[in-house]
């Protein structure tokens, strides 16, 4: 009986063992905590059970912990780019080009929008007129 409750035990801390091992192996660097990757890889093989326990409760960083920021979301970034961020202002308004590329784009929008409205009223048949497709 003691047998068998201690050759469950060494099953069960191989297959911690090999877990361990292959989590830390292939784990991205940047969810190691403390040390790098290969010291980490070699702490869970040379301490078998100590080591997995350790790398578990110390080592990992959840994928919660490691998520990645979006750039728009990360001031770091954002202040990279040299635009305003909301920690530093913009130092003087929109330039004269910025002005006038504005003004082109907002009348090539109207355009659009008038184009667009004269097509819906050409296809809509209360108005009269009805086209065959």
């Amino acid at each position: 009986m003691v047998v068998r409750v201690l050759l469950i035990l060494a099953l069960a801390a191989v297959i911690f063992w090999v877990f361990s091992i292959v989590d830390a192996a292939v784990q991205p660097p940047a969810r190691h905590r403390g040390v790098s990757k290969p010291v980490w890889v070699v702490l869970v093989i040379v301490f078998p059970v100590v080591g997995g326990v350790l790398w578990f409760a110390v080592g990992r960083v959840s994928a919660r912990q490691s998520r990645v920021i979006a750039p728009d979301d990360d001031a770091d970034f954002l202040r990279g780019l040299g635009g305003s961020t909301p920690s530093r202002p913009a130092a003087a308004g929109p330039s004269a080009a910025d002005r006038r590329a504005q003004a082109e784009q907002d009348e090539r929008i109207r355009q659009l929008e008038q184009e667009l409205a004269r097509l819906d009223d050409d296809d809509d048949p209360s108005h009269g007129s009805h086209r065959a497709h």
